[in-house]
């Protein structure tokens, strides 16, 4: 496997970001972070980025197409093979996503298509789910709607708030980022349509009949 190069766009605290630093440092991510891009000056993301090329590139005040085209410009400067979305809080054009096509990967913190966009845990408390989750998707125009890649489901306690059912979450989107990445840099995922189909995973046939039950 040839390692491939990422580049990563973030807007806050960049827990994801470390996470994925650090599976970088372990030989776990199967790549190497070339770049980190933010739109926010102050974004704690770019404290974590010590080593790495980082660029605050902002954009506050301008148009959707003008800031495509600037981060298409940054992010082909450092030959991205994958860009990575870190908690950006900016929705990418069509033009960008047009030229990165099935090669941007955001993660979300709900079990979509089930509560897309922001607040999910919020969300996902005042609806009564019973599990929530975690989504790694390939990135579309939409917002949240790009194919699955990879998803973890945890329980939703009686007793959670917001807060709780995010720190729960958090713990498994630090877990399977990496391993997507991962698969991507193996070549192991294809989309077909709407789905994404990872080769060497488990068959209908050959999967053992998990479920999780709550409560």
């Amino acid at each position: 496997m040839t390692p491939i190069a990422l580049g990563v766009l973030a807007s806050g605290r960049g827990s994801n970001l470390q996470a994925l630093i650090e599976a970088a440092h372990s030989g776990r991510l199967g790549g190497e972070i070339v770049a980190v891009v933010s739109n926010v000056e102050d974004a704690p993301a770019l404290q974590r980025a010590r080593g790495i090329p980082a660029v605050v590139i902002p954009s506050r005040g301008l148009d959707r197409e003008v800031y495509d085209r600037m981060l298409i410009d940054e992010i082909r400067k450092h030959r991205s093979d994958l860009v990575c979305l870190a908690g950006f809080m900016r929705l990418l054009g069509a033009e960008f996503v047009a030229a990165y096509r099935n090669r941007i990967m955001n993660i979300h913190p709900a079990l979509l298509p089930a509560f897309p966009g922001l607040h999910v845990q919020r969300k996902a408390v005042d609806y009564g789910v019973k599990v929530s989750g975690c989504t790694v998707h390939f990135v579309d125009e939409g917002t949240d709607t790009g194919p699955i890649i990879i998803q973890a489901a945890v329980p939703v306690y009686d007793d959670d708030t917001e807060e709780t059912l995010a720190a729960r979450i958090l713990r498994h989107e630090h877990r399977i980022y990496p391993q997507a990445i991962r698969l991507f840099a193996e070549g192991r995922l294809q989309v077909q349509g709407r789905r994404v189909i990872c080769w060497g995973a488990p068959t209908a046939g050959e999967a053992p009949p998990v479920a999780l039950v709550n409560p």
